[in-house]
Formats: C-alpha cells, structure tokens, sequence
C-alpha cells in the first residue's frame, strides 16, 4: 500500500467521482482508475461501487478512509516537521473561515500570512461552524475561524482561543421609532418584524436563545445568509436586525443602536486540533496573536 495510491483513495472518496479525481490529483482518469484497482486487489476488497450516477464507498471503503485521513496527515506533519528544522516553513495551511465571514479582518490576517510565508499554500474553505469544526477534528483543516454567541459553548475537543469580542447591535431604518432611542432593550422587539440570517448561523441560534429567555418568540419575516443582504432588507424597512457590530460597518440607509437586556456579544474563534497544530497552523496561530492582541490563552479540551 502506497501513499500515492492512499490519496487517490481519498481524492476519489471525496469527490465521489473519478474525473473530478483525477483533475483534483493532476493525473489521467485511467490512471487514477489503475491505481485503485491496485490498491482492492492488494487489500482483496473493493472500495467503492461504480454506476453511472455516482461513486460510493463500500463498507471496506468507509472503513479505509479514517486510517487514509490519518496516514496522508502524519506523512504531511513529517515532512513539515524535517523543513521546520532547517527554519524553512512550507507546505499547506487548510484554513476554514465560517459563512457569513464574521470579520473583515480575517481577510486581512490571511494576506500578511501569505506575505510572511509565500513558499505555503493557502486552502480556504467555507461553511457552516459545525461543518468546520468537523473538518478540524477529522484533519481536512488546519486551522477554523468561527464566531460564537453566548450561548454557545466552545468545542470541548479542541483547541479553542478567543481572538475578539465585539458587541451584538440593532439594525434599523432612521424612520423606525426605536432609533429615537440610545439603546434597544431586545424586549422591544416583541412584536417588531425582523431580518435575520439562516438557521445554520450561530447568530440566528443566539438571537431565538435570547428571545426565548425574554419569553417571546422573534416575528421572523425575511432571512439570508448573506450578512449584506440582511443589512439592506433593513434598509428597505422590511424589519429590524439584530447583528455584529462590525456588519454594519461602511453600511448606509440604517442607524444601529446597542442590544441591552440582555447585552449580547460574538466571539471570534481560532479552533485548531488538541493534539496541536501543524507548523503552518502554528504560525498562523503566531501571526493571528500579534493582530488580534485581545486574543485569550488557549482552552484546554474540556474547558
């Protein structure tokens, strides 16, 4: 059993399809095909079944693909680890950034990432937090930056650190009449229409948590997952929206006023494995310390 012939697998695991396989791995489909042929007579299994709608795994397949993660990571982590000691830092960062981007920043730390360690190549994927988090645990990611509410607990298997903080706020059109006020206890907004985003955001599960507690339900009329569209929905006074300060910054056509009682806030979140990052996460760890000074130590798994 061969490395290359491990990551075929997985390519082809993974996009449950041999063309896209063999573009992903840069070889010809027959080859790729070849390999894993190979590969079933070595183990006398086969790992996938072939139609003409898709490609899944066998029971064998499924059982394969853990240990395939596992070696492919340990053979990437050796090869960091032997050009982090001559001082070389290469190799891939796999970075997942939750959708909506909680912060504009984040683009930004990327850039002087990319600019400090050019020989690394960046992956960045994007998605929902829990769909991140599983790609930390399961070694598709590096690194995963995720925002959280206060009812959300960290991830007790991981590495977790607090790289900010920054207040939830109300979205309102000028004309509303709660934008005659400094600040907007979330009761008041019993009975207000509101915009929000979808329920695979953390915000969205903050937002109902808070309500709940408050004892109504939010009058939900419009949702997006797209941050920039819940702004301008409340621009065009279909409701009021409860959001992350900095979603509002650079937006025209809406007023925001502080949340209290209760005050809610977003954390930014830097996840890594608890077993330790790779020497590329580690830098980007470094890097992320030094401009998000208000980052906290990190959280032991359990804490």
């Amino acid at each position: 059993m061969e490395l290359r012939q491990l990551a075929y697998f997985l390519a082809v695991a993974e996009e449950r399809n041999f063309t896209r396989a063999a573009e992903r791995v840069a070889i010809a489909q027959p080859a790729i095909s070849q390999q894993i042929q190979r590969l079933e007579a070595e183990l006398k299994e086969r790992l996938f079944v072939r139609d003409r709608r898709a490609v899944t795994l066998t029971p064998a397949g499924e059982a394969l693909l853990p240990h395939a993660r596992s070696l492919l990571l340990g053979a990437d982590r050796a090869r960091e680890a032997v050009a982090e000691l001559s001082g070389l830092i290469t190799g891939r960062l796999a970075i997942g950034l939750v959708q909506p981007l909680p912060d504009r920043r984040i683009i930004g730390l990327l850039g002087a990432f990319h600019r400090d360690h050019p020989a690394i190549e960046l992956s960045v994927a994007e998605g929902e937090t829990d769909g991140l988090l599983d790609g930390v645990r399961a070694g598709r990611l590096d690194v995963a930056l995720i925002g959280l509410g206060p009812y959300d607990d960290r991830p007790g298997d991981l590495r977790a650190l607090v790289m900010d903080r920054e207040p939830v706020v109300v979205a309102l059109h000028p004309s509303s009449p709660l934008a005659r006020r400094r600040t907007v206890e979330l009761a008041a907004l019993r009975d207000e229409p509101m915009v929000t985003l979808t329920h695979a955001s953390k915000l969205r599960t903050t937002l109902e948590a808070a309500c709940r507690t408050a004892g109504f339900a939010p009058r939900i009329v419009a949702e997006s997952s797209d941050l920039g569209v819940v702004v301008a929905l409340a621009a065009e006074q279909v409701g009021v929206a409860v959001l992350p300060r900095s979603a509002l910054d650079g937006s025209t056509g809406v007023v925001r006023r502080r949340l209290t009682a209760p005050a809610l806030e977003r954390r930014l979140l830097l996840i890594s494995p608890a077993s330790g990052a790779s020497p590329a996460g580690r830098a980007f760890d470094a890097l992320a310390r030094r401009r998000f000074p208000a980052m906290s130590r990190a959280s032991s798994p359990g804490r």
